[in-house]
């Protein structure tokens, strides 16, 4: 191992960009909501009952704690950090030999602003990160040195408008 290769591994990460994003988006929901929201539920836990499927019925209920658990509570800070090498959401680090390309979704008239990492992995989805403020040329720029950039993406996935059209 030649000099240059050992002052490559103890290479300090540096950090490029960082930024703060809640730990998932808080949705304003109006009285109607809850009681059509109630609705399908009590539907489905009857539906549930008459087939005989305790687990689905199970997972209703799991699923109707877990939306006014955090309807009742607000979200958290996690801090996202972009470096040369790596991105870090909270605690958990994804090298970028995990990654395979990124993409950034940007249409801030709709709403839309987020930046998306495949993963090498086909069992694992894609990681989706809120940009909020920060600048998508900054951060196209930095991460074009790291990872290729897939310009096919031009619109957020049909899960994530789905819900948020539904509020969940």
């Amino acid at each position: 191992m030649d000099n240059q290769e050992l002052e490559q591994e103890n290479t300090p990460i540096m950090e490029i960009i960082s930024w703060e994003i809640p730990e998932y988006q808080k949705h304003s929901r109006s009285k109607l909501w809850y009681i059509l929201a109630s609705v399908v539920a009590i539907a489905m836990l009857i539906y549930a009952v008459s087939t005989v499927n305790f687990l689905f019925a199970a997972i209703i209920i799991i699923s109707g704690l877990i939306l006014i658990i955090n309807d009742a509570r607000n979200p958290q800070g996690v801090l996202v950090t972009i470096a040369n090498e790596g991105v870090m959401v909270g605690r958990r680090f994804y090298d970028y030999d995990e990654l395979s390309t990124f993409s950034i979704v940007y249409k801030p008239n709709i709403g839309v602003k987020k930046i998306y990492f495949s993963f090498k992995s086909k069992t694992k989805h894609h990681l989706a990160i809120p940009l909020l403020d920060v600048n998508p040329l900054f951060l196209r720029d930095n991460l074009n040195n790291y990872l290729e950039e897939d310009l096919e993406r031009t619109d957020e996935t049909a899960t994530e408008s789905i819900s948020k059209m539904l509020k969940l």
